[in-house]
């Protein structure tokens, strides 16, 4: 099936490109690395087929990794996932993240798509956005005169539906240090690796000492968008994580999931694995701490 027929512009400013927005409105579609946006096009699934594609590649200042004690991690939009899974600081200090984007698709997807696109897209299934919910990440929001920034938890409202209004682009993420003996997992099941997650699960912990001092625990592919389950998180809070507390949390992260039916799996399949999952993310985090990995 052929792509639809559409006006192609590739601005080299913001200003330009907050422009074209404005002329064509809901009519329009931002292109970062189009890795999700050309297949859907070609496939028919966007509502409506969009008649104007702006593409924001050429446009200074939006492909970066900075990251420092006091700010944090911040992610241009255009920075590729493929940066994100080689970042040493990402690897060292928000480990989840890393393994998220190394099984985000094959090596050569993700060296096109971006980590913007990546949630933008708004997928339920998409590998980033769990594990940047439990980071506490937020994003950074501009259109023409203004600035906002959104907690990731908000920014998405269901399958391909985000905050994003028609003449706002997604400029930057930003991602908070971790405290000390924290560390982040991910971990997904999936007909293979690099496929779309069946379920995925993603966890940030803190510890004091041997008690789980603070606990985030977020799912994918396991509710109409990237979810939190705090009932799971309220569990881990200010306890020893031993083996019957660890199946507690299993089991209510289980509950707590609202998976579907779909053609890759059965929603009664996809609750029973989250738990699964949840309990190895659990096991990882504790042995990561053990052994000083974050």
């Amino acid at each position: 099936m052929l792509l639809p027929q559409f006006q192609y512009f590739a601005p080299e400013t913001l200003d330009e490109a907050f422009s074209l927005l404005q002329e064509f409105g809901e009519e329009a579609r931002v292109l970062a690395g189009g890795t999700d946006l050309l297949v859907k096009m070609k496939q028919r699934a966007i509502e409506p087929l969009p008649k104007c594609i702006i593409n924001i590649k050429k446009i200074p200042g939006l492909q970066y990794l900075q990251t420092d004690g006091k700010s944090g991690l911040r992610l241009g939009t255009l920075t590729k996932i493929q940066e994100v899974k080689s970042f040493l600081p990402i690897r060292q200090r928000f480990p989840g993240l890393a393994q998220a984007a190394g099984i985000l698709s094959t090596a050569q997807v993700r060296n096109i798509a971006t980590i913007g696109g990546n949630l933008c897209n708004a997928s339920p299934a998409a590998e980033t956005a769990p594990v940047l919910s439990t980071l506490s990440a937020r994003v950074k929001i501009l259109s023409k005169g203004r600035e906002r920034i959104v907690p990731l938890e908000e920014f998405f409202l269901g399958p391909g539906k985000t905050v994003l209004q028609s003449d706002e682009i997604l400029v930057e993420i930003q991602v908070p240090d971790p405290p000390p003996n924290s560390t982040s997992v991910y971990v997904k099941h999936g007909k293979r690796l690099s496929d779309i997650a069946i379920v995925g699960v993603a966890l940030t912990i803190t510890m004091d000492g041997n008690k789980c001092s603070d606990a985030k625990i977020a799912l994918a592919s396991a509710g109409p968008t990237p979810m939190r389950v705090k009932k799971a998180e309220a569990l881990m809070i200010g306890e020893l994580l031993g083996e019957k507390l660890i199946e507690e949390v299993g089991k209510t992260v289980s509950e707590e999931s609202r998976p579907i039916d779909d053609v890759r799996a059965y929603a009664d399949y996809r609750r029973e694995k989250a738990g699964v999952l949840a309990k190895e993310a659990i096991k990882q985090a504790l042995q990561q701490i053990r052994l000083g990995g974050s």
